[in-house]
């Protein structure tokens, strides 16, 4: 293949997405959409690509690789203009130029080396990317004579009737033999309706020179010509990468539960076998093995390397945080900055406290480690091998937990089962106190439990009874008719005061 060069057009303001943010700095699965083109410049053997930048400059320029050579468009005049800015960056042994546009992020890398491979099979002078579209409106058009050949793009602004009935859409990037496109700049003017000097003409001043070949490539899905110029198609646009990330995982043995629920970003490595449950987020710069659980409702951000056979539960979010294998963090735990060991035990409610207000610090938990459902571990702090820690617990920094240590409370005090149970063993049996000896109604019992087993004496003291009150008898005066009655009454009740046997018999009552 001959030598390409490539320059990327990034100067838009994108006025339409109604941003303080430059356009290409909006952020598609985990990458600012300028990432894209830059990716299929280097599929394309691209090392150095000239990167046209004009509104945001400044912002933008941080995101760009290292090797990219960044120049500046000073004044919006269109992108024909654009190109110009960065010819002096064209080398005089350039064979060819790809021209990308930094809002295309669609793009397949086969397509644009399909569209790189056909221009310099067919000796093509400039080849175009073009789309059949059924709705073509903001799109240039592309023009055709009699016989097929291709005599121009014309920009909708500039099209008439008849040629905005065209279907057919440039997409815009294109491969162009270096002199031919910068001769091609030289001659062509400024749009009459914008003022400005776009790319396209150069496909018409080409065409109408002896010698040369127009060559055209279609797009292999028709989502491949979205271009992004609005929040609408900004969304449209996370949706289709979206979708591809999740195929690309299924097709390397990777098990995902509902697609439609959960979000990969570019940039995740996932072993085969693992499961991805429902309502998971895996963000740009992580790296899980093979075998793996993750989910439902689990959160990995940038920085996390989960090892085999690991399971991460739902509501757990991980970040910076290296995980062995086949630990378990089931659920609603977060860890930061932290390195777990094979075979650790995570419960429920667990927080690395990584962050002092100030700087970040790391927790480390050991090989085989248990910690107990909500734990705390204010970093920085190490939790040993097979070292457990309490329900509750608070580990303070810096107070570190040996191996096979036990620690409890809040903050966490190092308590040894083993030591204490060994102590408890060695100790000398004491003797239990003689019973004490309880005269009750003159007859000695011994006490049925020790001194030390018997409840207090004011819990078993016997209740006295409380003498009755004085009762002040008010006499009334009765009919005569009642006396003999009340007095059989009076009779009866201080029978029942008296003890059985002085009570006197009470003779049956006869009938009257």
């Amino acid at each position: 293949m001959k030598s390409l060069q490539a320059i990327i057009l990034a100067a838009g303001e994108g006025t339409r997405m109604k941003s303080e943010t430059p356009k290409v700095l909006h952020r598609i699965c985990g990458r600012p959409m300028i990432a894209y083109a830059i990716d299929l410049a280097a599929s394309a053997g691209v090392k150095q690509p000239i990167i046209v930048l004009g509104h945001g400059a400044d912002a933008v320029k941080p995101s760009l690789p290292k090797e990219a050579r960044a120049v500046i468009q000073t004044k919006q005049l269109g992108t024909g203009d654009a190109v110009v800015t960065a010819k002096k960056f064209i080398g005089a042994n350039a064979g060819a130029v790809l021209i990308l546009y930094a809002d295309t992020p669609l793009l397949r890398r086969t397509t644009v080396q399909k569209l790189i491979e056909t221009h310099f099979k067919t000796n093509a002078t400039c080849s175009i990317l073009t789309a059949h579209l059924a709705d073509p409106t903001g799109y240039g058009r592309i023009l055709r004579n009699e016989t097929g050949q291709i005599t121009g793009i014309v920009e909708e602004a500039e099209a008439g009737a008849v040629q905005r009935a065209i279907r057919e859409i440039n997409v815009g990037p294109l491969v162009c033999n270096a002199q031919p496109l910068l001769e091609a700049l030289a001659a062509v003017k400024p749009s009459a309706a914008k003022h400005e000097l776009y790319l396209t003409d150069i496909v018409s001043h080409i065409a109408r020179q002896e010698g040369t070949k127009i060559q055209s490539t279609r797009v292999e899905e028709i989502s491949e010509a979205l271009g992004i110029n609005s929040r609408a198609e900004l969304a449209r646009a996370i949706g289709v990468i979206r979708q591809r990330i999740i195929e690309s995982h299924l097709h390397n043995g990777v098990t995902i539960e509902d697609p439609a629920t959960t979000f990969i970003d570019q940039g995740v490595s996932i072993g085969a076998d693992t499961i991805i449950r429902s309502h998971t987020v895996i963000e740009t710069g992580v790296s899980i093995g093979k075998r793996c659980s993750i989910g439902p409702f689990a959160r990995l951000r940038s920085g996390v390397t989960v090892a085999e056979e690991a399971h991460i539960g739902n509501f757990a979010e991980l970040v910076r945080t290296k995980v062995g294998p086949r630990v378990r963090i089931h659920h609603m735990s977060y860890l930061g900055d932290a390195v777990v060991e094979e075979e650790a035990n995570i419960g429920a409610g667990t927080i690395t406290a990584n962050y002092d207000g100030k700087d970040k610090h790391a927790t480390h938990i050991g090989k085989g480690a248990f910690i107990g459902s909500d734990t705390i571990l204010i970093a920085p702090v190490k939790v040993g091998q097979g070292a457990v820690t309490g329900a509750g617990s608070v580990v303070t920094k810096s107070h570190d937990v040996p191996a096979n240590g036990v620690v409890v409370g809040v903050p966490a005090q190092l308590l040894n089962h083993r030591d204490a149970q060994d102590a408890a063993a060695k100790a000398p049996a004491k003797a239990p106190k003689a019973a004490a000896i309880v005269k009750r109604n003159g007859h000695p019992k011994p006490s049925a439990k020790p001194r030390a087993l018997r409840k207090p004496a004011k819990l078993v003291a016997r209740k006295r009874k409380k003498a009755p009150a004085k009762r002040t008898t008010v006499r009334t005066p009765r009919p005569a008719s009642h006396a003999r009655r009340g007095g059989r009454i009076r009779a009866k009740a201080v029978a029942r005061r008296r003890p059985a046997s002085r009570r006197p018999k009470v003779l049956a009552r006869s009938k009257r």
